[in-house]
């Protein structure tokens, strides 16, 4: 007998199997991550018991006991949740504030052509990404600015007539934009061996820094015209715009100056040994480096910058909280339980903005991370 015989050979590879499901997927995940020692496991607990203090009445009162239909306050009296129809009776000035309705599809078009710009200004390989920046930052303001306002043949519509989430975006978004390549040039210019220039960036930081966005915006907005020449006025919105950029700037500067100040000292030195200048070296080399270091810090300031929108109200610039607190004055939806929808309307819009910033911020640290993850 031959000695193959007494031998199995295998002529085909065994298919790959799962692990056991003690160690992997969702069993294999709490086991390791929620349940993997006596702390961990109280913790767990604990933080489950938490979870349920806290969510158990907000789904209660959002989901369970809230009332979805009506035409009045009469559908929402005698219950204790949500009254969802002054949410949808309201919804419109929400979004447009007092914007002429027969005009809101200006409005409309700002939006849709904003989404329609960022979306692949975000997507890093999306093509034509130098058009798309030239878009966004040039053409998109401006023709924004003559389509919300008027003219050219359109109803003209004063910027106290908008409110709303129209408001808050148009806040953000500037500040947010201009926030950061102004914080940049002061970061720089606080690293800056020239002491004119350093010492004007460090004057201008520490003074934004030291001073409440309620001031600014009180400032920007009573106590300004009063040092402008008779007849000098600025629009309400634009003053505010401006307030909430130099604020901004400020903060950002030293975000952008702490993730300079990481770039080891061989990165300047191999740029200047190639003979880089400056804003070569800058541009080139350092800044890349140093902005890929602080993206949380960046969006963490975007983030705040945009429920620091809710500020404006001050001024009398009706930003979406400040319609759904407008909204209060009107007796048909009078109910014990109208505050807390609205507000509850309003967090809900806010944390979705922020968590989609947060999102979009994690998927660039995890792209960018080559070199940095530990």
């Amino acid at each position: 007998m031959a000695a193959t015989d007494f031998h199995f050979v295998r002529d085909e590879m065994a298919p790959v199997l799962p692990p056991p499901a003690a160690t992997g997927g969702l069993v294999g995940w709490v086991r390791n991550n929620l349940f993997s020692s006596l702390t961990n496991t109280i913790l767990t607990l604990i933080g489950v018991i938490i979870l349920r203090l806290l969510f158990e009445p907000l789904v209660k009162f959002a989901f369970i006991n809230a009332m979805w239909t009506g035409e009045n306050r009469e559908a929402c009296l005698g219950h204790h949740g949500a009254c969802w129809p002054y949410i949808t009776d309201y919804f419109s000035q929400f979004i447009y504030g007092r914007y002429p309705i027969s005009e809101r599809w200006r409005v409309d078009i700002v939006f849709a052509v904003f989404a329609l710009g960022l979306v692949p200004l975000l997507v890093p390989s999306a093509p034509f990404k130098r058009a798309n920046v030239i878009f966004m930052l040039i053409v998109f303001p401006v023709g924004s600015f003559f389509l919300l306002t008027g003219g050219f043949g359109m109803e003209i519509v004063e910027t106290s007539n908008w409110g709303g989430l129209l408001v808050t975006l148009v806040i953000a978004v500037t500040g947010i934009a201009a926030s950061l390549p102004i914080g940049i040039v002061l970061a720089l210019g606080r690293r800056s061996k020239m002491p004119v220039v350093r010492l004007v960036s460090v004057i201008f930081i520490e003074f934004w820094r030291g001073v409440p966005l309620v001031t600014v915006l009180f400032m920007s907005s009573v106590m300004l015209p009063l040092f402008l020449p008779e007849g000098v006025n600025f629009d309400k919105l634009l003053r505010a715009l401006i307030g909430v950029t130099l604020f901004a700037s400020a903060y950002m500067a030293e975000v952008v100056r702490g993730g300079l100040q990481a770039i080891p000292k061989g990165q300047y030195e191999g740029a200047m040994a190639l003979g880089l200048r400056y804003w070569q070296m800058m541009g080139l080399i350092i800044m890349p480096q140093a902005l890929k270091l602080v993206i949380p810090g960046i969006v963490n300031t975007f983030i705040g910058l945009f429920k620091d929108t809710t500020l404006v109200l001050i001024i009398g610039l009706f930003d979406l909280l400040g319609q759904i607190q407008s909204s209060y004055t009107d007796p048909t939806w009078a109910t014990p339980t109208q505050s807390h929808t609205g507000y509850l309307f309003a967090a809900a819009t806010y944390w979705a903005f922020c968590f989609s910033m947060s999102r979009y911020s994690i998927f660039m640290e995890r792209r960018l991370h080559t070199g940095h993850k530990r």
